[in-house]
């Protein structure tokens, strides 16, 4: 008889907001979405979470930026430190520019509180899997900040960078180019691929031309063309 095949690891999910009907409300709605998910901590502040969170060390945090005497958002840089765990931020906060700072500090997503339940456990799998999950205008805001941050190599830098690229990593470039909000696993079909092997093909053009996920990918093809069908 063939062995089964390997369950997939759930995600780990920990949770930080100061207020405790909303953690009632995750804590239920993750324990319906079991083995899929699964929780492994909570905490009203971060000072406490922080430990907990090194302990538990959960694929994905949701954290609240609004926790009462202390934000959520001054925290980020801190529990990226102590974990290799995405950041989905859960807030009521409406402010777009603390959305904004949620994600230039290293979240990955920023949702509403007044989102539908399938929207949030959506979310957290794109999280999960590296995917940015913020909506269009806050993608929108953030490339133009990037854009004019961004510091450009010399032309020599960014030819040689450009011209270490194979063919088919200009390939996937450019679909990437096309749709930068699509999930991967749709970018890989269109391409004809695995996701597993997109995401190989994703680490060598994010190494060879100096960028660290796909907002700044998206910004650097666009300053250099590399969104043209050209060689």
């Amino acid at each position: 008889m063939p062995p089964a095949p390997h369950a997939e690891a759930p995600i780990r999910i920990f949770i930080i907001d100061d207020h405790p009907t909303i953690i009632w409300g995750l804590e239920r709605l993750i324990e319906s979405e079991q083995p899929r998910m699964v929780l492994v901590g909570k905490a009203t502040a971060t000072a406490p979470a922080v430990p907990l969170i090194e302990q538990a060390q959960p694929d994905v945090v949701l954290l609240d930026l609004d926790l009462g005497k202390e934000s959520g958002l001054d925290a980020i840089p801190e529990l990226l430190k102590r974990s290799e765990a995405k950041i989905l931020v859960l807030t009521g906060v409406r402010d777009a520019s603390a959305h904004e700072a949620a994600i230039r500090a290293g979240a990955l997503g920023v949702v509403g509180k007044e989102i539908a339940s399938e929207g949030l456990l959506q979310a957290i799998e794109r999280v999960h899997r590296g995917e940015l999950s913020v909506d269009r205008q806050t993608t929108e805001r953030l490339l133009a900040t990037i854009s004019r941050s961004q510091s450009v190599p010399g032309p020599s830098a960014e030819e040689d960078r450009i011209a270490s690229l194979t063919a088919r990593e200009r390939d996937i470039v450019r679909s990437l180019m096309r749709e930068p909000q699509l999930p991967l696993k749709e970018v890989a079909a269109s391409c004809g691929i695995s996701e597993r092997t997109l995401r190989n093909h994703l680490s060598s053009v994010y190494e060879k031309l100096g960028v660290s996920g796909r907002l700044q990918l998206y910004v650097f093809s666009s300053k250099h063309g590399l969104d043209k069908n050209k060689q």
